[in-house]
């Protein structure tokens, strides 16, 4: 096999020029990484903002969509959608923390962070999504929220 770190016995990239010689999906492309986080990124401002425009184009519009929050689970575009535009406020001390972007290949990510906000003293958030590029881009193909109770 060429370049790459074996990690869990996935070949994992170094550096973009990395390949795999038929090994199974190249793991982190430094460029899709990127991708993958500037579309996170797009999306974290979104949902402070209340972009919903953004948010709705950052969601796959396909019927098979998911997404679990702490209290709800929705199912399609449209649900998720008008879900978003009765959803409490994000408060704007939402601090994200252990941020994880993992890509497949270049078509497919996920991506794992906690939160934390003053309004939820003692209580740590949980976020997981995953991506899929599109021809129009990278879209959340499934979400889950949750929290737990900070240790310590």
């Amino acid at each position: 096999m060429s370049g790459g770190a074996l990690r869990s016995g996935v070949r994992v990239a170094e550096t973009a020029e990395d390949g795999l010689d038929g090994g199974g999906p190249e793991i982190n492309r430094p460029e899709v990484v990127a991708a993958v986080r500037a579309a996170f990124e797009r999306y974290e401002r979104a949902l402070v903002t209340r972009d919903f425009d953004t948010l709705d184009e950052q969601f796959w519009d396909g019927a098979e969509v998911v997404r679990f929050g702490i209290a709800e689970n929705q199912y399609g575009p449209e649900v998720i959608g008008a879900w978003r535009r009765v959803a409490p406020l994000i408060h704007p001390s939402r601090r994200l923390a252990n941020t994880v972007v993992t890509t497949f290949g270049t078509d497919f990510s996920t991506v794992s962070t906690e939160f934390r906000s003053d309004v939820q003293p003692g209580l740590v958030g949980r976020q997981m999504q995953t991506w899929v590029r599109f021809p129009g881009g990278w879209r959340v193909v499934a979400a889950h929220v949750s929290t737990i109770a900070e240790e310590g």
